[in-house]
């Protein structure tokens, strides 16, 4: 029998100069540009009566991500799957994110930012595209 093999939580920032203030301001700081934007506000308008509860749920989530804190426990598939979007949508989201972290980030941390984003887009829409709503009842 082979010895347990105990392996540290990691836990911090995964890169320099990340912290909740730096999250809290891409995260406000975007959504902010997704209620102005033509493609994307309707879409979050349909879902979203009040934004300080999303903001503080997407602030855990991007904490979670970049800082490995444990503190997002949702789902994010099944909620993106009732909505009407699609690859152009994420495109929109990605340019409007990676705008938003260039203008508050720097080095390191803006280019972590843009990599998880682009890796939770590419899921996303991965998801999205097996989804039995986008085939209809029979499937593909």
């Amino acid at each position: 029998m082979q010895p347990t093999r105990i392996v540290p939580e990691r836990r911090g920032p995964l890169a320099p100069g990340i912290d909740e203030a730096l999250i809290e301001r891409v995260v406000r700081g975007f959504y902010a540009r997704v209620r102005e934007d033509d493609m994307l506000g309707p879409v979050f308008d349909d879902v979203i009566e009040d934004w300080e509860p999303h903001l503080r749920t997407m602030m855990d989530f991007w904490s979670s991500v970049l800082m490995m804190t444990g503190r997002y426990h949702g789902r994010p598939m099944p909620k993106h799957m009732r909505l009407p979007i699609g690859r152009n949508h994420f495109l929109r989201w990605l340019a409007l994110f990676e705008a938003t972290v260039n203008e508050e980030c720097e080095g390191e941390a803006a280019a972590l930012f843009i990599d998880r984003a682009h890796r939770i887009a590419r899921s996303l829409l991965l998801g999205l595209s097996y989804s039995p709503s986008s085939h209809g009842p029979s499937g593909p």
